[in-house]
């Protein structure tokens, strides 16, 4: 197997909130995860899993507490100063769940667009900028005859997503960190987004980490799945682990998606993801709402299992209990 595009290692996150910071939350624990060459990572989790940190440490917004983050081997720590970040940007963006928040209101879109490819391209022509331009909004199924002129509140939720998707294609990127897409996208549009990733995926090679909530959006777009919780991974596979899950959280998580042809059995209790340290014990983070917790859940944290189909971290799964 090659080495993976981007790899975190043993990183953790720590929040210090209060007048004097003296409260610290642990949002990411301890996550050891792969993006590899020409695959779609979905990471799936509740709100306040820790997923959306992971998306902002990986496009340096956030430094890791310990641990380390690599892209291609390179510690991305290195990066460092305008010229440093500019190199990292190049082969790294993201993609964000509000596309409004993702433009200044008070601009052209087509004149944003230029910024970009004038701030990686310098010494290019505005017709030749203008070219890769139309070229690259026709890959998100826009033209650019709809996009002179406009303004951002000229646009719906999804075609500005698809134009927020264009500016990062513009750098010709490796990886594309995308946290909640289409979370804001109007429902019927949604697939479309996400057939954009798997079309990308497939024509230009590029790796994308697609982070959300929903089972079924994740298992629709994504290769591999990690699953988080209360920031940890509890569950690792392929995306088929999400139509037959072993961890009980990521059980849970699918009980919770309604069926056509099923009574709705269960509704997902939500609860803060992120921990106060100090506030857990020794034992699984999952035990308080495991319906299966044993008493060496209580006592002792599980160690990640290799069960042939997924990594999942659970005592059911290993011969101790």
């Amino acid at each position: 197997m090659s080495e993976p595009i981007i790899r975190l290692e043993n990183v953790s996150k720590i929040f210090k909130l209060g007048l004097l910071g003296k409260t610290m939350i642990k949002a990411v624990d301890r996550v050891n995860m792969d993006i590899r060459e020409g695959e779609i990572l979905g990471i799936l989790g509740e709100s306040g899993s820790g997923k959306s940190t992971i998306a902002r440490l990986i496009l340096k917004i956030y430094e890791p507490t310990s641990g380390r983050i690599l892209y291609r081997g390179r510690d991305i720590k290195e990066y460092r100063g305008s010229k440093g970040l500019k190199e990292y940007y190049r082969k790294v963006q993201g993609v964000f769940q509000d596309p409004y928040a993702s433009f200044n209101p008070r601009r052209r879109v087509l004149d944003v667009l230029r910024d970009v490819m004038k701030n990686y391209y310098p010494i290019t022509s505005l017709q030749d900028i203008d070219r890769e331009i139309g070229l690259t909004i026709e890959k998100v199924g826009l033209s650019m005859s709809d996009v002179i002129g406009k303004y951002p509140h000229e646009f719906s939720g999804g075609q500005l997503q698809r134009l927020s998707i264009a500016r990062a294609l513009l750098v010709k990127p490796e990886v594309i960190i995308a946290d909640e897409p289409v979370s804001m996208v109007d429902a019927s549009t949604r697939i479309d987004i996400l057939n954009i990733f798997i079309d990308l995926k497939e024509s230009e090679g590029i790796s994308f980490a697609i982070i959300g909530h929903d089972l079924g959006l994740t298992r629709y777009v994504s290769d591999r799945v990690v699953v988080l919780y209360r920031g940890q991974i509890v569950e690792e596979g392929s995306a088929e682990i999400l139509s037959e899950p072993l961890h009980p959280y990521t059980q849970m998580l699918a009980k919770s998606i309604p069926r056509i042809d099923k009574k709705w059995e269960s509704k997902l209790e939500y609860s803060v993801g992120s921990i106060e340290l100090g506030a857990r014990g020794i034992g699984c983070i999952f035990v308080d709402r495991c319906p299966q917790a044993m008493d060496i859940c209580r006592r002792q944290e599980p160690p990640y299992i290799d069960t042939g189909k997924s990594r999942v971290k659970c005592w059911l799964y290993t011969e101790k209990h």
